[in-house]
C-alpha cells in the first residue's frame, strides 16, 4: 500500500470541489477530522466561507466548522491532498474536472458527490474522471443526505463505493458525530441509485402536489425502486444495492422531505408551473429534471421498461399535460409485481 494512501487523521489534506450545499456541508463536516479545503467559484461565497463561516445562499442560518478553508485557487486547493471528493452538478463536471484532473497525483483516491449522468455521453460521474485520471482509485459517496439535516447534527447514513480496496482508509474520515458512511464495493449501483430515483421524486411531488394520499405515495416510491432497480441491474449494478442506502434509502428520503429539489419540483408542476419557470426559480439544480432523458434513453437500450420516469420525461419535455399523465399512471394495468408497470 502507497504511504500517499495512508496519512495520519490529523495530518490527512481533503479536497472538496464544489461550494454548492451538499460539498459545503460534508466540507464542514469532515473538517473535524482533516485539513479540509473547499474550491468554489464564487469569490463572495469564498469570503463568506473564510470570514463568517457561513453560506447562507445554501446554508441559511446554519454554522460552518471554523476550521474549513474555502479559496477560487484550484491548485491551492489540491495541493498535497490526500483525496479530492467533487460535488459539481452534472451539467458542469467534465468542464470543472478538466482544470482539477491536472493537479491531482496518481494513486490519490476520487470520489463523486454529484447524482447526475452526463447528457451528451450518456455517462456517470465516476466514469469522466476515469477518462482523466485512469490512475486513481475512483468511487462515489451517496445515500439519504439532505444536507441542512447532517449539517443540523442529525443522525444520518451514507454509503462510500470505491473501485479500489486500499483507498479504504477515507472511510473513517467520513465517519464524523451522528453521520454515518458505510463501505461498498458496488460503485455502478450505488451511483446509479443516487441517480435514478430523483426522478420518481418528481412523480411524487406532483402526486403530492395534485392531493395523492399517502397510500399513492407508498405505491410510486415502491414502483418506482422497482424501475431503478430494474435499469441499474442492466448496467451492471448488483440488485442488494438497490435495497440498500443508495437505493431505497435515498429514494425515500428523496420522495418524502420537503427539503427535496427533485420533490419541489413536481409540487410546482402540479400548480401548473412550466419547467423553465420552477428552475429560473431554484437556486439549486434539480438533477431529475436534466437526467430523466438520459435516464429514458438508457432504459431504451438497456430494453428496460420504466414507465414511470417515461411519463414523468413527457411531462418535463412539455410533451403531456401533468394532471392527466399523473392519473394514467395510476390506472396502468396490474399485473404481477415482479413486472413493469
Amino acid at each position: 500500500m502507497h504511504a500517499l494512501n495512508t496519512p495520519k487523521n490529523s495530518q490527512t489534506r481533503i479536497a472538496v470541489i464544489g461550494g454548492g450545499s451538499w460539498g459545503t456541508t460534508l466540507a464542514s463536516l469532515i473538517s473535524r477530522n482533516a485539513q479540509v479545503t473547499l474550491w468554489a467559484r464564487d469569490e463572495a461565497v469564498v469570503n463568506e466561507i473564510n470570514t463568517t463561516h457561513t453560506h447562507e445562499r445554501y446554508l441559511s442560518g446554519l454554522e460552518l466548522n471554523p476550521l474549513l478553508v474555502a479559496t477560487r485557487n484550484l491548485s491551492q486547493a489540491l495541493k498535497g491532498a490526500h483525496a479530492v471528493l467533487v460535488a459539481i452538478p452534472s451539467h458542469t463536471f467534465r468542464g470543472v474536472f478538466e482544470r482539477v484532473a491536472p493537479f491531482v497525483s496518481n494513486n490519490v483516491p476520487i470520489v463523486s458527490m454529484t447524482k447526475g449522468l452526463e447528457a451528451s455521453t450518456q455517462k456517470r460521474m465516476t466514469e469522466v474522471i476515469s477518462e482523466y485520471c485512469a490512475q486513481n482509485p475512483v468511487g462515489v459517496i451517496t445515500g439519504p443526505n439532505l444536507a441542512k439535516e447532517i449539517l443540523e447534527g442529525k443522525a444520518a447514513a451514507s454509503v462510500l463505493a470505491l473501485d479500489d480496496p486500499s483507498a479504504q482508509w477515507l472511510q473513517p474520515i467520513l465517519n464524523v458525530g451522528l453521520f454515518r458512511t458505510y463501505h461498498n464495493s458496488d460503485v455502478i449501483g450505488c451511483e446509479l441509485g443516487g441517480i435514478l430515483k430523483n426522478i420518481i421524486a418528481i412523480a411524487v411531488g406532483l402526486g403530492d402536489g395534485l392531493g395523492a394520499g399517502d397510500n399513492t405515495r407508498a405505491a410510486l416510491i415502491t414502483r418506482g425502486l422497482a424501475e431503478v432497480t430494474r435499469l441499474g441491474t442492466a448496467m451492471g449494478g448488483r440488485p442488494e444495492t438497490f435495497a440498500g442506502l443508495a437505493g431505497m434509502g435515498d429514494m425515500i428520503a428523496t420522495c418524502n422531505s420537503p427539503q427535496s429539489r427533485n420533490r419541489h419540483v413536481g409540487l410546482e408542476l402540479a400548480q401548473g408551473k412550466s419547467v423553465e419557470e420552477i428552475t429560473n426559480s431554484m437556486n439549486m439544480v434539480a438533477e431529475g429534471v436534466k437526467s430523466a432523458p438520459t435516464v429514458v434513453s438508457l432504459a431504451n437500450k438497456f430494453d428496460v421498461e420504466m414507465p414511470i420516469c417515461t411519463e414523468i420525461h413527457r411531462i418535463l419535455e412539455g410533451q403531456a399535460d401533468a394532471t392527466r399523465v399523473y392519473r394514467g399512471l395510476l390506472r396502468v394495468v396490474a399485473g404481477a409485481e415482479s413486472e413493469p408497470g
